[in-house]
């Protein structure tokens, strides 16, 4: 199990998101916790009203919203009942068993996972540390909860399906015999990944420090249809002698290639698998005003997504691709839809304060089950104890205008005395 923690102070932005993939038939509200009613009895505003009541008791605290993220192996079959009993005993596990939350189950991806959303505001109005949370206590609520629910182990997954770069296929110029070196990367991204374009195949052989050249327009390479394969650089830079595809004993041609170009984008699988870039970007951004470009970035790498950018002389940002480990799919952000472009990104992301303008591209690996350390994202119910009105429905209805909140952890403000000379 993988767990993904975000944090915000637009709880609004990110119940919508839920409530949106339920509204589209991809997911289902399959547990409410510490709420007076069923999920499938309350409306989105009962739903909202419930924890923004709570969040009403601190408005100091302004990172009042958490949605958690738990994910699991695609072989795994899980219950509707089995994963609200896992969300609850992860809530606990974090401290949050009193708080309220819901649970979505979400059906738009190749495996089994669930959102939940809550607060770390407590009834009493103090609030619940944020700090090191998915370090500490997700990473071991999350190892306790694989044991006691007999669930694949993230280390295992990761050992199995995410270590991509062993050394033996890292093609290094001076450092190995060039050929083969170049021969083992192509036969690896060949025959595990997906791709439609040259620009998507080259995304992932530059992964391993290759490039595939079809040169340049009315060169005697392209008029040949010819293809040539180089070394790269720690830099991105090409070196050494270029090998062509004839060389090879498997004849990575640029005629094979458009072969398989068009078997790709002809598998049935892969609306389906771009469905998963596409959650992992959304859930990233919606409803968030403060994720940069290399944030975003970071935040994907966690989720076993590689982000390739591209930008001009002056330093704008013109294309982007995404290279997703899990399914071994890579797609053009422009294949994907205008809002995952580079134009689309570069809108929903603030600017980026540190200049990657001198960056041709940028490369990142993954850890899976690793807590992350960036930003506010962190890898990794009794009701008689509940603090609350007796009177349940109110905790559904709206705050009224001028409705008095208590906040316990608010101090009278003192008023300070000037001083004053007498004149002697």
């Amino acid at each position: 199990m993988v767990a993904v923690i975000h944090t915000s102070s637009r709880l609004r932005a990110v119940l919508l998101y839920n409530e949106n993939k339920l509204e589209q038939g991809h997911a289902e509200c399959i547990s409410a916790i510490n709420y007076p009613k069923d999920a499938d009895a309350m409306t989105f505003d009962q739903k909202l009203n419930r924890i923004q009541r709570q969040l009403a008791l601190n408005k100091r605290t302004k990172v009042n919203t958490v949605h958690v993220s738990l994910n699991f192996d695609p072989s795994e079959k899980l219950s509707k009942e089995q994963l609200a009993e896992i969300s609850k005993a992860y809530l606990k596990g974090i401290g949050f068993e009193k708080q309220p939350a819901l649970v979505y189950e979400h059906r738009d991806a190749g495996h089994p996972h669930v959102h939940i959303v809550t607060t770390n505001i407590k009834a009493d109005g103090s609030r619940i540390s944020l700090h090191n949370l998915g370090k500490n206590q997700s990473e071991k609520t999350r190892k306790e909860i694989e044991i006691d629910f007999g669930l694949v182990k993230a280390q295992d997954r990761t050992a199995q399906e995410f270590n991509l770069k062993p050394v033996s296929i890292k093609a290094e110029y001076g450092k190995s015999e060039t050929k083969k070196a170049i021969a083992n990367v192509l036969e690896k991204v060949l025959n595990d990944y997906k791709f439609t374009t040259m620009g998507e195949l080259n995304a992932a052989l530059n992964h391993y420090n290759v490039a595939a050249d079809i040169g340049s327009e009315g060169s005697r390479i392209r008029k040949n249809n010819g293809i040539l394969y180089r070394v790269l650089d720690k830099d991105g830079n090409r070196v050494g002698v270029p090998i062509k595809a004839s060389d090879f004993h498997f004849k990575p041609t640029h005629r094979r290639l458009k072969v398989r170009f068009l078997y790709n984008e002809m598998n049935p699988n892969r609306t389906k698998d771009s469905l998963r870039v596409k959650n992992s970007i959304d859930f990233t951004l919606y409803g968030k005003q403060n994720v940069s470009l290399p944030r975003l970035i970071n935040i994907l790498q966690k989720d076993g997504i590689d982000t390739v950018i591209r930008r001009n002389e002056e330093g704008k940002l013109y294309g982007i691709t995404y290279l997703d480990h899990r399914t071994k799919c890579v797609f053009n952000g422009s294949a994907l839809g205008k809002q995952y472009s580079a134009k689309g990104i570069a809108e929903r992301c603030v600017e980026d304060p540190f200049s990657l303008h001198q960056r041709k591209s940028q490369r990142i690996g993954m850890a899976v089950g690793q807590p992350a350390s960036a930003g506010n994202v962190y890898y990794a119910g009794n009701d008689s104890s509940l603090e609350i009105d007796k009177s349940f429905d109110s905790l559904l209805s709206p705050i009224k205008d001028g409705e008095y909140i208590p906040n316990p952890l608010k101090k009278p403000k003192r008023k300070k005395q000037k001083g004053f000379s007498m004149g002697f």
